[in-house]
């Protein structure tokens, strides 16, 4: 009891002195307790900005282009093929097809832009070009849409309106192999990983939709 006594008749002035001590140890505590707060806010503010940055995803207006005359073309009029996608600006003999068979690849861009190609072999006729994704740049995306047109144009030269419907089914994700489409035997087809590419089989015989 006496111990109480003496504990409890201390020096006033020293006890707030502690008290004070105390006390900004705690706002200090509270401070540092605080700050993670703020920037664990900020951290969800720039994860919102990256969201936003993720790019605007690409309009291809095929219902428009379903509008316009095409005149009928076979796997084997190269000149009329060609012409669909333009002026050929490199052409390479030693190229590969499908199946990894020798063959002819025709470049209508120059090679450090999005590219569109026509590949040629006796067994395969191939269309390919590259495949914007939404963060690409304004002027890779509009090429990249006047490649589909074009590609679009040809299939519907080739397979009639249901090859429109193939390209049209490939730029919405879809992946088509071993189909006949308007008389012709399709392989493969699909756009993805930044390439489209549409592979006919010119040799396959034509009797059903399997």
């Amino acid at each position: 009891m006496a111990v109480s006594v003496s504990l409890s008749g201390c020096d006033s002035s020293q006890g707030d002195a502690q008290n004070q001590d105390t006390n900004a140890d705690t706002s200090e505590q509270t401070v540092a307790e605080t700050a993670p707060v703020e920037d664990s806010a900020s951290a969800d503010a720039d994860l919102d900005g990256a969201t936003a940055e993720q790019g605007t995803p690409i309009n291809y207006d095929v219902s428009a282009w379903s509008t316009d005359n095409v005149e009928p073309l076979s796997v084997d009029e190269l000149d009329g093929l060609q012409s669909t996608f333009g002026k050929v600006l490199t052409t390479d003999e030693n190229s590969l097809d499908y199946a990894s068979n020798p063959a002819t690849k025709y470049r209508f861009m120059n090679d450090d832009e999005p590219y569109l190609d026509l590949i040629d072999s006796e067994k395969y006729l191939e269309l390919g070009w590259y495949f914007a994704n939404p963060t690409d740049s304004d002027q890779e995306k509009e090429l990249s849409q006047n490649h589909a047109k074009k590609s679009y144009k040809l299939a519907r030269q080739l397979m009639g309106d249901e090859g429109g419907k193939l390209i049209a089914d490939m730029l919405n994700g879809q992946i088509i192999k071993n189909r006949v489409v308007g008389g012709q035997k399709v392989e493969l087809a699909k756009c993805e990983f930044y390439s489209c590419m549409l592979v006919i089989n010119k040799s396959a015989a034509q009797t059903d939709n399997s």
